[in-house]
């Protein structure tokens, strides 16, 4: 069987949940895999899997809003640091291990050693619908896309094959580029959803000003998850993060109220229970995460929290959950199948497509 990197970025926990689902299907299968995360995806993956700890990529935000200045100062800092695991992870990882294959979920060091060794490069995310998916883009997005399409560049150079999980489907611009539904952690997929009557919050990395437009709303009930901190009324909530607790009040809710990140968009989804999405702004991501569940008609996008939109949020309810009804969530099996045929034999099918790759015009790739 295969040798495999898996690079995983540690920024959040959408990356490290996708690829513990991964990683454990490769191992059962019988490859030899070792993992490379920093950050949550270090904590989230180091006591199950062999995990090299390197540093990454941080994105940093005020009341929900990307600080260019403060991702600068806090990357800068580490570039010392960067340089040495660098050097650690391609001795022991690349010159002694001798992987046929390289996996990258959004991780940059894997990728670019991949690039360097002439190994099979495979990315596994959702960022790659954003460069090998055609979607409607507002003119107004228009900068935003083409700043995001060379950040994932920059990122992931010379992806051979990109796997990408994503709940929105449009077509691909190669033959190399596979979509499948999101990955999501078996607890998910387990649980038994229920019709509820409290609306759940999820802040992450301030937002500070929402909560005070919700305390309006006193025929409403919300469970706040992500702050300790806001306005103090009979109708807020205020939860400690939990893995099992969140997941059943996501079960149990009425309806999501949140960031437009993907893995919670894609649970929520897959549990059908409407959302209103308030994307990250300076994340272009997140802002087609919220473009994309308003066309599929799952939810609502909205640019600032006021009261007048979540007014009609509530009110469009039922339109949102008949659609929801209809929602595709997939069995989640098809993209381990592709996997199983591209890692065959060493990886010859991973191989194959490299080469098909690298004799393409520079432009397609």
């Amino acid at each position: 069987m295969a040798r495999i990197v898996y690079g995983v970025s540690g920024e959040g926990f959408g990356h490290s949940s996708r690829a513990r689902e991964i990683a454990r299907h490769l191992l059962a299968t019988g490859h030899d895999v070792h993992l490379v995360s920093y950050d949550r995806g270090v904590q989230a993956l180091r006591d199950d899997f062999s995990v090299f700890e390197t540093v990454g990529l941080r994105i940093a935000a005020s009341d929900n809003k990307v600080s260019i200045g403060k991702t600068l100062k806090e990357n800068f800092r580490q570039l010392p640091e960067g340089y040495q695991k660098f050097r650690e992870l391609k001795r022991e990882l690349f010159r002694e291990f001798r992987p046929h294959c390289v996996l990258t979920d959004f991780e940059p060091m894997t990728a670019y050693l991949a690039l360097h060794h002439r190994l099979p490069l495979v990315s596994i995310d959702n960022q790659h619908r954003m460069r090998y998916m055609e979607y409607e883009c507002p003119a107004h997005l228009d900068t935003d896309r083409r700043i995001t399409e060379n950040v994932i560049r920059a990122i992931v150079p010379k992806p051979d094959v990109c796997l990408v999980t994503t709940f929105y489907f449009g077509p691909t611009t190669n033959e190399r580029t596979f979509l499948f539904p999101p990955i999501l952690r078996q607890p998910v997929r387990d649980v038994e959803p229920s019709p509820g009557t409290k609306i759940l919050v999820y802040l992450t990395r301030g937002f500070e000003t929402f909560l005070s437009h919700l305390s309006r709303f006193p025929r409403e009930q919300f469970l706040v998850y992500g702050s300790d901190t806001g306005p103090r009324s009979s109708n807020l909530e205020y939860r400690p993060f939990s893995k099992d607790g969140f997941l059943e009040d996501l079960a149990a809710a009425k309806a999501v109220f949140a960031t437009a990140g993907f893995t919670l968009m894609s649970e929520a989804l897959f549990l059908r229970k409407p959302i209103l999405a308030v994307p990250m702004q300076g994340q272009f991501e997140q802002q087609l995460n919220g473009l994309l569940l308003e066309d599929m008609g799952c939810g609502k996008n909205v640019r600032d929290v006021r009261e007048e939109a979540v007014g009609d949020f509530l009110y469009r309810l039922p339109e949102y959950q008949a659609r929801l009804a209809e929602y595709d969530a997939g069995d989640g099996k098809a993209i381990f199948r592709k996997l199983d045929t591209l890692l065959e034999n060493d990886a010859s099918e991973a191989r194959r497509l490299a080469e098909q790759r690298r004799q393409e015009p520079s432009s397609a790739t």
